[in-house]
């Protein structure tokens, strides 16, 4: 496929809200990790902001609420792929076939993906909601949080990403009172309050 068509099929992966390492990204796309990092810094100069989440869990999730128009492709697009393949007797471009089938296949997988958001329950989809909102417009949440070992507590978050690890939803956010980054499983947030008071997520990414 075209460089443009690579990095779109980049932005769609991205659009559902997972986090993705670069690792992933290049062996999905069928480039190098460079090339990866290579359609990050060219996105960003278009204006379309990708996120890095630092640690061992790191990785790429889409900015804010972009949305990436699909490729137009269709399982008759799929199939015609197919049909040619098998009357091509040149390897080389028979290859090439098989690689464009398996790029058209992960599209039409990410098009079904995208409308299976993974919510235990209405509670946790209420929490989403209140946080992704939040997030877009930059407002500060008091949570209550469960932690395994400590029980209950009150928190101040700054929301700077949600993101979907192991099919299960997560928020990146600054925490007020410990002045630290952290990574909030919304599972464990029992409750939430969106406050009136706003943060800066550019002072947010310098301290970081």
């Amino acid at each position: 496929m075209s460089k443009l068509s690579n990095v779109l099929l980049m932005l769609q992966l991205l659009q559902n809200g997972r986090k993705y390492s670069i690792k992933e990204l290049a062996e999905k796309i069928e480039v190098s990790e460079r090339m990866i990092r290579k359609y990050k810094e060219e996105l960003e100069i278009s204006g379309i902001y990708i996120d890095t989440i630092k640690g061992p869990y790191g990785g790429y999730v889409l900015n804010k609420d972009f949305n990436v128009p699909y490729l137009n492709l269709n399982d008759k697009d799929l199939n015609i792929i197919v049909k040619t393949s098998e009357v091509i007797t040149d390897h080389n471009i028979k290859k090439d076939l098989e690689n464009i089938k398996s790029k058209i296949i992960l599209n039409l997988n990410n098009k079904e993906n995208n409308r299976k958001l993974p919510f235990s329950n209405d509670s946790e989809l209420n929490v989403f909601n209140k946080i992704n909102n939040a997030y877009k417009n930059n407002f500060k949440v008091k949570i209550i949080y469960y932690n395994l070992k400590y029980g209950k507590s009150i928190r101040t978050i700054y929301p700077l990403g949600l993101y979907l690890f192991q099919n299960e939803w997560w928020v990146s956010a600054y925490w007020e009172e410990k002045d630290d980054m952290r990574q909030f499983h919304l599972k464990r947030i029992k409750d939430c309050q969106i406050l009136d008071s706003k943060f800066n997520p550019n002072e947010i990414n310098l301290k970081f």
